[in-house]
């Protein structure tokens, strides 16, 4: 007889072995960050914002990601930009090629030429969307040889085909329903090639089918996680950053043998908000890929 002492568990329900892989990201400091208007539900311009706890905040997760081995660059804040800190949004990257974001609301217009000044000075190839509302990775998640690209209340629909048609790659809609999860990354996270996690209430009935079939054992999030932004997250194939309140989402991460790491951007968060907002992946050309 076996001694139960020594039993395995069967490889069938061993969680698999993740590797982290290096990662290149933009971030900005928020310098000049505050909540002075509300273009999203979080957003409440008579709760009182505090600036240099929203810096030291930031300055935790980008020493962070640079102990995980991680590349960052900074880019320079701009004054009378508060939303700026939010890197994602700027721009979408991939192979080398860089699409700038054209922004829904006003107060955000001028973030776009912030990051295409800095791109090119990088030496970048930039290429600007033709007509059609876009915000970077707010709404474009990059997930292996594919884009998920979310709309319903910034992006607008007809971005996507334009997006598949710059940067080569297909694009899978995604309908956004729920206005606390006004862009896609906060309402999912891509955390390995074929993998993700989301909150199916933030997505209209098509978009839940189609997450379904596409991802059949994803994780998925509960409201309680959702709403405290445990989808604006990042993963490097191994460590998952999310807001430290989602606890329960860090649980089913680690059951599926991701190590989560809870970061406190609380006073960011009033700005609508987390870890993957303030981020955003320079990814380069894979020559493996051919791409």
């Amino acid at each position: 007889m076996r001694d139960p002492m020594t039993t395995t568990l069967p490889t069938a329900v061993r969680p698999p072995v993740r590797t982290a892989r290096p990662r290149h990201y933009l971030m900005c400091r928020p310098s000049y960050f505050t909540v002075d208007y509300r273009i999203n539900p979080w957003m409440d311009p008579a709760k009182p914002t505090d600036t240099a706890l929203a810096v030291l905040q930031w300055e935790r997760l980008y020493a962070l990601y640079q102990e995980l081995g991680h590349t960052v660059e900074l880019i320079e804040p701009v004054p009378g930009l508060p939303d700026m800190v939010y890197a994602a949004n700027g721009a979408t990257v991939l192979d080398d090629r860089v699409v700038v974001a054209r922004f829904r609301h006003p107060e955000r217009a001028a973030e776009a030429p912030a990051y295409q000044a800095w791109f090119e000075q990088q030496g970048y190839p930039v290429v600007h969307p033709a007509a059609f509302t876009n915000e970077g990775e707010g709404d474009y998640l990059v997930a292996g040889r594919r884009i998920l690209a979310g709309t319903g209340f910034r992006t607008d629909p007809a971005a996507h085909a334009e997006a598949a048609r710059l940067l080569g790659r297909p694009v899978v809609s995604l309908t956004l329903v729920d206005p606390r999860f006004y862009h896609l990354d906060t309402a999912l996270a891509v955390l390995d090639d074929d993998e993700i996690m989301y909150y199916p209430g933030a997505f209209a009935p098509e978009s839940r089918r189609l997450l379904a079939e596409l991802y059949p054992d994803a994780i998925l999030a509960e409201e309680s996680d959702a709403e405290v932004f445990g989808l604006n997250a990042i993963s490097d194939g191994r460590h998952v950053l999310l807001p430290e309140a989602a606890g329960r989402l860090a649980e089913r991460l680690a059951e599926r043998g991701f190590e989560p790491i809870g970061v406190d951007l609380s006073e960011l968060f009033k700005g609508g908000g987390s870890v993957k907002c303030c981020t955003l992946e320079l990814r380069h050309r894979d020559l493996t890929l051919g791409g």
